[in-house]
């Protein structure tokens, strides 16, 4: 099965490609559904959590209370590293374990899965600064041109203009990204034309 590693900026469009990559039956893992599923409750992300931040961290149902894991990392640097090292791993190997299954249950919570046969994706927004891009064999960035465009979407989906500044400027910068990805979508201009290259994509990787 060939691994895909997909990123992009905040609001360029990248779970809308995981979302059209799934629908042409590709195998996607998000990240984001990964964690939360490891900070279920008996999950090995609660017991990593708790070794790092204490049973105050652990919510009454036994599950990761992740607004107190967010106050501790706030503007913490070394307790955010901490964390990563604990958690990223555990990423990895739902990963690895998803894109060597030949077949997964559709409803485990415990192993977030969509989509199918011969392409697994990593849908990961910091695919370069966590080192997810040695687990693939191709690195796809989805990218806007112009960052007020990124402004604007991120805007409508109910984030204040400053935020969605701060959120742009604190992630990898596009060049960067760019420069790392193997492959750029780009994401200019309406939802047709994104899920036409992301076709095109699909129907080149499966080639």
């Amino acid at each position: 099965m060939l691994r895909i590693g997909l990123t992009g900026g905040l609001a360029c469009g990248k779970s809308t490609v995981a979302r059209r990559m799934a629908a042409r039956g590709c195998r996607v893992i998000d990240a984001d559904r990964v964690v939360h599923a490891l900070y279920a409750p008996g999950q090995p992300g609660v017991d990593a959590v708790r070794a790092l931040f204490g049973d105050d961290a652990i919510a009454a149902d036994g599950a990761v209370d992740r607004r107190v894991v967010a106050g501790r990392v706030f503007g913490d640097a070394d307790a955010r590293r901490r964390l990563e090292e604990a958690i990223h791993p555990l990423v990895r190997a739902r990963f690895r374990a998803a894109a060597g299954a030949d077949a997964l249950p559709r409803d485990d919570d415990r192993l977030v899965v969509d989509g199918a046969e011969r392409i697994a994706v990593l849908e990961v927004a910091i695919l370069f600064e966590a080192g997810f891009d040695r687990e693939v064999a191709t690195c796809v960035t989805v990218e806007v041109g112009d960052v007020e465009i990124q402004v604007a979407r991120a805007v409508a989906r109910g984030l204040a203009p400053d935020d969605a500044r701060a959120r742009i400027a604190a992630q990898l910068p596009s060049a960067e990204r760019q420069r790392r990805a193997d492959v750029t979508l780009w994401n200019d201009a309406d939802l047709d034309a994104l899920a036409q290259r992301t076709d095109a994509l699909v129907t080149r990787l499966i080639g």
